[in-house]
């Protein structure tokens, strides 16, 4: 007897991926690595809009980030604001990074990252709670596309496992 799945299955994998991806962005680290943490959720979120953009967009980033603000204390709505940007973006540019190589999808995270960087730094200096001195929080854009590759071989091997449509 054959088993038939929903339209939309795997829906739990998605959230534990954003979860686990949570964990990693409040998770402890010395002072001087703390600059190069990776943007995990912002990762996650344009892993997700490549492969499934019919059930991961604006609204599911949105949402991460909402959550995001919460877990990290920091100003509501910074963080839903930038990812729902980048998960616009990731949007318009999904047909065309599922044929780029590996590099070339790097590249594409640096700058989405680098963007959602951009937008945070600008929130909190117009509200006066910027503590970066300088632009060396642009050092997690790099880190997060120098482990691009490994983040979508790894939730691909997800999506593919537990058959996530």
């Amino acid at each position: 007897m054959a088993v038939k799945f929903s339209k939309h299955h795997g829906g739990w994998i998605i959230f534990a991926t954003f979860a686990v991806a949570a964990l990693f962005t409040v998770f402890p680290l010395p002072q001087w690595l703390e600059s190069y943490r990776p943007e995990w959720v912002a990762l996650v979120v344009i892993y997700w809009v490549m492969a499934l953009p019919d059930r991961v967009g604006l609204f599911t980033a949105w949402i991460a980030g909402f959550f995001l603000d919460v877990l990290e204390g920091s100003l509501l709505g910074l963080n839903a604001l930038a990812l729902a940007l980048v998960a616009y973006l990731a949007l318009s540019l999904y047909q065309r990074m599922r044929m780029f190589t590996a590099i070339q999808q790097s590249s594409t995270i640096l700058i989405l990252v680098g963007i959602h960087q951009l937008l945070s730094f600008w929130v909190l200096t117009a509200n006066n709670q910027n503590t970066a001195p300088n632009l060396i929080f642009m050092i997690s854009a790099l880190s997060s596309a120098v482990i691009w590759p490994f983040i979508f071989l790894g939730l691909r091997y997800l999506r593919r496992n537990f058959h996530v449509a």
